[in-house]
């Protein structure tokens, strides 16, 4: 990213990375903080401004195994204030030819207070906050809530389809990094909307076709040199210097030593599937609320043409908007009765009157439509529920044109 700022350039009070780091920096270093990080103090990039930046800001790392051990020890080697660590298993002696945080004394315990435990020698004036569990489509927006930047270090596609899908909900930029045997692959994603998973990835492959470690092994440096990059941009990111790989994918060989630079765009024709993704997760908020599955079926759907001439002919439904508030601050449409996050609904319900009839709208269509579909299970008289198909976009082409497509 051609012409980005240092730290130097960006006086207190300006956000990087949707981080007011000027507003909430804490106080000044002491000295043995100055000590730890001396060689950091010296790098004009960084110096003590920097250094503050690292210890106001926080990391979740998903998984402390092959790529999770070295993000983890060179986070908390930095200084990152606050460090989660999400794993349910435990440590197997297989494990400690690449999972260098874990010692054979460990064998048999769980990852996250082995790891956590690492951490705390190293640094201890590091938070590190343990999760041993597994990050799921019912937990990834609660676990993820509230960190700063978020790396991958897991090894299936659904887990990583999980994470995109919260990330960009959540508005959290995330670095994924991936082994195979002797190859390594490293991308930042949903940085500033910029490009995510599902842009390079749109499918997962079959499952014989994207083998873990333990089917097709891997050589045990790869992963260190993979999880130091991932820590690399992470730090990035949240000291806002450099440029970040973003819509890029580096791809790196160990047999040559060779690395090479995949360039990829957000997919702008993939809106509509992006916000259906996130069905999954609102269908998961859902379930917590022990709501019933959806049943099998469409929604009633209204255009914004027809929207505006039953409204002129005297219908006067309940309005809602259920994207986020980043895209309100953009547009909303006029007459609009109340904004809930789509997420947000099942905890929000009673907000939302049972005795008018409703229409939802979102950006594209996508959200609007889940929400519909879980009001008609969940006491709603679905004969008065619609979503409005097309969203914003479809007001702007059927409505007024003035309103901005985002």
């Amino acid at each position: 990213m051609a012409g980005r700022p240092t730290l130097s350039d960006i006086p207190a009070g300006v956000p990087i990375n949707g981080m007011l780091f000027g507003d909430v920096m804490s106080s000044d270093l002491s000295a043995a903080e100055r000590a730890r990080y001396a060689r950091h103090l010296m790098l004009p990039e960084m110096g003590e401004e920097g250094q503050k930046r690292l210890r106001d800001a926080s990391v979740m790392v998903i998984g402390a195994g092959g790529l999770g051990s070295p993000a983890l020890l060179y986070l908390a080697a930095a200084g990152v204030g606050r460090i989660g660590i999400i794993d349910d298993d435990r440590v197997d002696i297989t494990n400690l030819q690449r999972q260098v945080i874990h010692a054979t004394a460990a064998v048999g315990g769980l990852k996250v207070e082995s790891a956590a435990a690492r951490l705390r020698e190293l640094n201890p004036e590091v938070e590190v906050v343990e999760h041993n569990l597994r990050l799921g489509v019912a937990n990834a927006l609660e676990l993820l809530s509230g960190y700063d930047v978020v790396i991958d270090g897991t090894d299936n596609f659904p887990t990583r389809y999980t994470v995109s899908d919260a990330c960009e909900i959540l508005g959290i930029p995330w670095v994924f990094g991936s082994i195979h045997r002797f190859e390594g692959q490293v991308s930042v994603f949903n940085f500033e909307g910029g490009a995510n998973y599902r842009d390079l990835f749109p499918t997962a492959p079959p499952p014989e076709l994207a083998p873990n470690c333990a089917e097709a092994g891997v050589l045990g440096v790869l992963p260190g040199i993979v999880g130091s990059i991932q820590a690399a941009e992470a730090l990035k990111l949240i000291l806002g210097v450099g440029e970040p790989l973003s819509g890029q994918l580096l791809v790196i060989d160990a047999k040559t030593m060779r690395m090479r630079t995949l360039s990829f765009e957000r997919d702008a024709s993939r809106e509509a599937v992006r916000e259906m993704s996130e069905e999954l997760v609102m269908a998961a908020c859902a379930s917590q609320e022990k709501t019933p599955e959806p049943a099998p079926g469409t929604v009633l759907e209204i255009t914004p043409a027809d929207f505006v001439e039953k409204s002129r002919e005297g219908w006067n439904p309940f309005l809602l908007d259920v994207r986020r508030a980043t895209e309100e601050a953009i547009v909303s449409l006029p007459g609009t009765d109340l904004r809930i996050t789509h997420i947000a609904v099942p905890q929000r319900a009673s907000d939302i009157p049972q005795d008018r009839d409703i229409v939802v709208y979102c950006r594209s269509g996508g959200r609007s439509d889940a929400v519909a579909r879980w009001l008609g299970q969940s006491g709603w008289d679905r004969a008065r529920v619609w979503n409005m198909v097309g969203g914003i976009h479809l007001w702007a082409d059927q409505v007024d044109s003035a309103v901005p497509k985002y």
